[in-house]
């Protein structure tokens, strides 16, 4: 049960957004918020979000690549699930053990942003979409902020502990910029940033999820959990 939440969900759930997105944006007919006629989808001229939309830039219908990132994103309900599972990975020490909990706690509800962005799609749910995706990483800092605290305190090799103090600073980065930049569409510039910078925190973090569940592999056989 263990290696099913903590290790297989978290690998499966990661390795399918990624496969999603290339999917999706193979599929994705084309436009974007600055150019209706772009052909196709573009990595530094289109948001993730785009992908999710029932109508692209364009005004097309996007059913495929829609289907495609929206269910990824909905997927995500499983990542936190599979972290409310972790804190018993860490219960031969209590202090451990709560703060496991307490970043748990915060994980879950993160992934359920991530979740509810797939479904308030950005063309019919605007403030909505934008209120998920924009706390999702809110929720997701603190929660890296204490699996670091947890991680130094456990018997997991510090090689996870400096993992996700490295993902931390990203995220952590990312709601800063988030709070600091304007709007894409003052300029195409603007657009170019923001959608390239996305791209690379949408990685960091499904990486970020990928390689956790290593450290979770190490807990559970030293446990003899299964």
């Amino acid at each position: 049960m263990y290696n099913l939440f903590t290790v297989t969900i978290l690998r499966f759930v990661s390795i399918y957004f990624i496969l999603s997105v290339i999917i999706a944006a193979y599929f994705y007919p084309g436009g974007n918020m600055h150019d209706p006629f772009q052909i196709g989808y573009s990595f530094t001229h289109n948001f993730l979000s785009d992908l999710g939309g029932y109508y692209t830039r364009s005004g097309e219908v996007n059913f495929l690549s829609a289907f495609f990132f929206n269910f990824s994103m909905f997927l995500f309900v499983l990542v936190g699930v599979g972290f409310l599972f972790v804190p018993w990975l860490f219960k031969d020490n209590s202090i451990t053990f709560y703060l496991s909990i307490l970043g748990s706690i915060f994980f879950f509800f993160g992934t359920i942003y991530f979740a509810a962005v797939g479904l308030t799609p950005h063309d019919l749910y605007l403030s909505e979409h934008i209120y998920f995706a924009i706390n999702a990483f809110r929720l997701i800092a603190p929660a890296l902020l204490i699996y670091i605290i947890v991680f130094f305190r456990s018997s997991i090799p510090n090689f996870y502990s400096y993992l996700t103090l490295i993902f931390f600073l990203f995220t952590a980065g990312y709601v800063i910029y988030q709070l600091t930049n304007g709007s894409p569409r003052e300029s195409v510039e603007a657009l170019v940033e923001q959608a390239s910078i996305q791209k690379l925190i949408a990685l960091v973090s499904t990486l970020n999820i990928f390689l956790l569940s290593f450290g979770f592999k190490k807990k559970i056989k030293e446990l003899n959990l299964s």
